[in-house]
This record gives structure tokens, C-alpha cells and sequence, in this order.
């Protein structure tokens, strides 16, 4: 399947619009775990065990695995989710952005390497530094367009005065996004779940495409609001909980409580469709 049809397929099979963020951090692993580099496969395949019926995709973030010199870690959780979720897609979160032959490597590295069904990536480079990504079938990626961080505003917030209509910043990404850059029909956008406003206007510039939407949890983003402004029967919305599902618990019964939390949330996000 390509990775929209992966993407409908969780989000049907588990009644989801929910991505557990794995951004593993030893020092907050619980009893047992904490503090150990080591076992950051083990304690993300657990979080992944408890909680595969519940989210439309898995997003681990690269960072949180090279800091820790855990790359084969995160290429063997990849896998574990194969094994465990083989219908829910992962979204490799690396905000890769670069040209040329660099490009091809870091995509390489993304499909071929780690197995991700997705990559997110910075378009400021423009669409050569995207179209490495567009030549592996089937295979999507997530271009940062109106980011949760409140310094997305430096960039991403500045009207273009040299385009038609004078749009945003973010506002052109998305259409580059929704029209001409969408080579392979696999491209989606990330925007953020603290600028629920914002999403409704890149809803309206992109009709069409996959939201990677995160913020909701421990960045304070409003799940009902994100989904209101977002959610669409025919495109689909990914809204991304990391720390508060994964930190839930500092116990014994950490996957246990991450698993709570992630029902919680996705109800949350269920009823919020109306």
C-alpha cells in the first residue's frame, strides 16, 4: 500500500486520528529503565505494544535515538512495528532540508535505511530539495508549513509580496504543496496545534491533503479545536502526542498508563468530529 492508503487504513481499522510520538528520553524512563541508553528499544516497543490499536501512526523523532547513539535501536523498533502493527505507518520525524546529492542520501536513509513509510522535511530550499523524497513510490512525506513553536512566526507568518494575492509565507507552501510539488500524490503539511486558526486556513488552501498536526498534550494544544478546524471526511488529520503518553507514569506501569492516556485522547479527538 502506499502510505495514504496505510494512512486511511489505521485510521478505520482503529477509529483513530491519533499519532504517539516516540521521542524517548532515558532519564525519564520509569524503575528499572531510567537513565539507560540501552534500553530506549525497549521501553519505546512497549509504548508501541500498549498503544497499537489506538493511533492512525507511530512517529519516532531521530534526534531523541542519534543524541543517544541509538540509531540501530530505532531501526529495530521500525521493524518491531511490523511485526506488532504491520497497517499503522511510521512517520520518520527528521525535518530533513537539503539539494542535491545530499538530498538522495538523506532520503535513502529515511525509506531504505530505517524503512519509514513517511519523513517530515524543511521546503525552504525549495522543490529540489524535496523531490529526492517524491521519487520513492508510494513512499510520503510531511513539508513544515506553520509550525507550534512560537518563532515559526519570524518566517512562516510574513506576507509574500512578490506572489499572487499576496499570501503568507505558510500559506504559499501549501499550495505549492496542494498543486505542483505533489508529484507522487503522497505530500502532506505539518501545522501546529496551538494555531488552530491557522490550520482552518491551510485547510483552505489544501483541501486535500494529510495534516500532521502536532502540539496537543504537553504543548498545550487544544485537541478539539485542532480537529474542528482540521478534520475533513476525505482528508485525514494526524495529531501528535508524545511526552504525555509516554511519560504518563514513571512506574512499574508506564505502558499501562501510556495506553490510558492514549485512549483518552483519542475518544478525545473521536468525538470532536461531532
Amino acid at each position: 500500500m502506499t502510505f495514504l492508503e496505510m494512512l486511511r487504513d489505521a485510521q478505520g481499522r482503529n477509529a483513530s486520528m491519533l499519532c504517539v510520538g516516540l521521542d524517548p528520553e532515558p532519564a525519564r524512563f520509569p524503575a528499572g529503565l531510567q537513565g539507560n541508553s540501552q534500553k530506549i528499544y525497549d521501553f519505546c516497543a512497549q509504548i508501541v505494544d500498549a498503544t497499537a490499536d489506538l493511533v492512525i501512526a507511530f512517529k519516532p523523532q531521530i534526534a531523541y535515538f542519534a543524541a543517544h547513539r541509538a540509531e540501530s535501536q530505532l531501526e529495530q523498533l521500525v521493524q518491531h512495528v511490523r511485526r506488532a502493527a504491520p497497517h499503522v505507518p511510521v512517520i520518520l520525524d527528521a525535518k530533513r532540508g537539503d539539494i542535491g546529492s545530499t538530498a538522495q542520501q538523506y532520503a535513502k536513509e529515511a525509506f531504505e535505511r530505517y524503512g519509514a513509510d513517511a519523513v517530515t522535511l524543511s521546503p525552504f530550499m525549495g522543490f529540489d530539495s524535496v523531490q529526492p523524497y517524491l521519487k520513492y513510490e508510494g513512499k510520503g512525506a510531511f513539508l513544515l508549513c506553520r509550525t507550534s513553536n512560537p518563532g515559526g512566526d519570524d518566517l512562516q507568518n510574513q506576507r509574500l509580496s512578490s506572489v499572487e494575492g499576496q499570501p503568507l509565507l505558510y500559506e504559499h507552501v501549501a499550495r505549492l504543496a496542494q498543486g505542483p510539488w505533489n508529484t507522487n500524490g503522497q505530500l502532506g503539511l505539518v501545522v501546529g496545534a496551538t494555531y488552530p486558526a491557522e490550520i482552518e486556513r491551510v485547510r483552505r488552501v489544501a483541501p486535500t491533503l494529510p495534516l500532521l498536526i502536532p502540539g496537543v498534550g504537553a504543548q498545550g494544544g487544544d485537541a478539539v479545536a485542532t480537529v474542528k478546524a482540521g478534520w475533513r471526511v476525505d482528508a485525514p488529520i494526524i495529531v501528535n502526542s508524545s511526552r504525555a503518553i509516554l511519560y504518563a507514569s514513571s512506574a512499574e506501569d508506564f505502558a499501562a498508563a501510556a495506553r490510558r492516556e492514549a485512549k483518552r485522547t483519542r475518544d478525545l479527538l473521536e468525538a470532536a468530529k461531532g
